[in-house]
């Protein structure tokens, strides 16, 4: 490893204080030690990492490449020992919460609102999980609650509480051929172009079966990173169509002239689950739980695409 931690700090300092002498000063080091520090550091990466702009070192490209991964590694291991201080001394009222395959989230303010009303004194922590893989997460202890849809091998390993069905629905442009549809089937999808979450990228091993009817082959598929305002974007802008959830989708149909079409003629549904860790709860996580359950299992139904496949599908 050419970088420690004790570098990191260096950079962090440097840059903020734009000076040796300050920064040995912030660092508790004499001024010369530091500057041998930071000569070192170059000398093992190769390149320089600040450049003279009169009297104030300024961080060169290398540079802040370098410090965009010591404030990340700082702020972490800062947040790390605020916790591992808050469960010393019994404090912990933290809730780490994630949901699987989405980045809507206009239902959570609802349950938050509910959550703080019963403890006003716990914090809820949104996280976002590797490769879209909460279960994983959970039994590692970086969340403590999960939003889960997908199969997963370890998923017999967590405790799961059934939530509701939903269905996923084409999105597409309201002037798409599709729009007029009922439904689609296998074939509509031999000429398509879809874009769809990186989740769905057929090159992972193990790879998650695509949200198509069986024996449907598109012609194209563009992954892209779990944002569905981007997948929305390039649908509206006619770059291709995609599958979502109707709840997620259901909130752009009149904001960006879209339309939701029913895929088969029976609809594709999936269960969503809340996961957590098996054995007791704490209190506060066992009242996001409740919550949370509470919300979700009372969110409206979501009405079938009409033949114009324009209906907007509730958004939990």
């Amino acid at each position: 490893m050419d970088v420690d931690l004790r570098d990191l700090e260096l950079l962090h300092v440097t840059a903020e204080t734009g000076s040796l002498t300050a920064a040995a000063a912030r660092l508790y080091v004499s001024q010369p030690a530091l500057s041998q520090r930071l000569t070192r550091l170059e000398d093992r990466l190769g390149m320089r990492l600040f450049d003279r702009k009169g009297r104030r070192l300024v961080p060169n490209d290398a540079g802040r490449r370098m410090l965009v991964a010591a404030g990340r590694v700082l702020a972490e291991l800062e947040a790390a020992t605020r916790d591992l201080r808050d469960l010393r001394d019994g404090r912990d009222r933290r809730v780490r919460f994630t949901a699987q395959c989405s980045t809507t989230f206009q239902w959570l303010p609802p349950v938050i609102r509910d959550f703080r009303q019963r403890e006003p004194e716990a914090e809820v922590r949104i996280e976002s999980v590797a490769d879209d893989a909460p279960v994983p997460a959970l039994l590692a202890g970086v969340v403590d609650v999960a939003l889960v849809t997908k199969p997963d091998r370890e998923l017999d390993r967590v405790s799961l509480t059934r939530l509701f069905d939903d269905e996923m629905v084409a999105v597409v442009p309201a002037r798409h051929p599709w729009a007029s549809r009922n439904h689609l089937t296998a074939r509509d999808f031999t000429d398509a172009h879809l874009v769809l979450y990186d989740v769905y990228d057929q090159t992972r091993i193990p790879s998650v079966p695509l949200p198509l009817p069986p024996g449907a082959r598109p012609a194209r598929i563009t992954v892209m990173p779990v944002i569905t305002d981007l997948l929305v974007e390039m649908v509206a802008g006619g770059q291709g169509v995609t599958v979502l959830p109707g709840w997620v989708a259901a909130p752009y149909v009149a904001t960006h002239d879209l339309a939701l079409v029913r895929i088969g003629r029976t609809p594709l549904t999936r269960t969503w689950y809340c996961a957590t860790r098996p054995g007791p709860r704490p209190p506060h996580v066992e009242a996001f739980v409740d919550v949370l359950v509470t919300r979700l299992r009372a969110r409206p139904e979501a009405p079938s695409s009409d033949a114009a496949g324009s209906s907007a599908l509730a958004a939990g």
